[in-house]
């Protein structure tokens, strides 16, 4: 039995918790992070402004908890998908699962992957969740034989170019996402076998 089984307060802080961000995901997509309303989000969720500083702190620690909150929704999603074996084969899924989560969340991708937030910065324990993010990208490169730091930071830059082109100009489509073979080629060539 877990600790908030065994502890209802827990229990309901934690489904609290949850719904704050439920509804704080809602808001950002309607309105953009930047513009999430702390009345509009108490109102959500039945409470008084006030009475979310017992919940979160601030603004930022509510940005925190969604930063969190939000590699966990990809990691979750990541989970759910079939990886194939063949290492190419799982980092062309790798790549494809990324972009049709970012098409599918784009607020979601946004608060992960690109500043908007002024003063923001996530917490270490936030950031945790960011380096298991990382961690499951390392190791599928790895696999591939890139796995060299410039390897990492090309792969990623092209990832979130594929994500960017997706959301801005076919979300929910797949216009970036078929080609992601032939940019796991370009990438794999350039990685694994550099031009000399």
């Amino acid at each position: 039995m877990s600790d908030a089984q065994n502890d209802p307060r827990r229990a309901r802080r934690e489904a609290k918790v949850s719904a704050i961000l439920t509804e704080a995901w809602q808001l950002a997509e309607r309105d953009g992070l930047a513009l999430i309303s702390l009345r509009e989000l108490a109102a959500g969720v039945n409470l008084r402004q006030p009475s979310l500083y017992v919940y979160f702190a601030s603004k930022l620690d509510l940005y925190d908890a969604m930063f969190a909150d939000g590699y966990r929704q990809l990691i979750d999603y990541l989970d759910s998908q079939p990886m194939p074996t063949d290492p190419r084969a799982a980092l062309e899924q790798f790549v494809v699962d990324n972009v049709r989560f970012s098409s599918t969340y784009p607020v979601v991708h946004q608060m992960l992957f690109q500043r908007t937030i002024p003063g923001f910065a996530p917490s270490p324990a936030s950031w945790e969740a960011a380096l298991e993010f990382y961690g499951r990208a390392r190791a599928i490169l790895t696999r591939v034989g890139a796995d060299d730091q410039d390897d990492i930071d090309i792969f990623s830059s092209l990832i979130a170019g594929l994500c960017d082109q997706q959301i801005a100009n076919d979300p929910g489509g797949d216009r970036w996402v078929q080609h992601v073979p032939r940019v796991v080629a370009m990438f794999l060539t350039g990685a694994v076998h550099p031009a000399t």
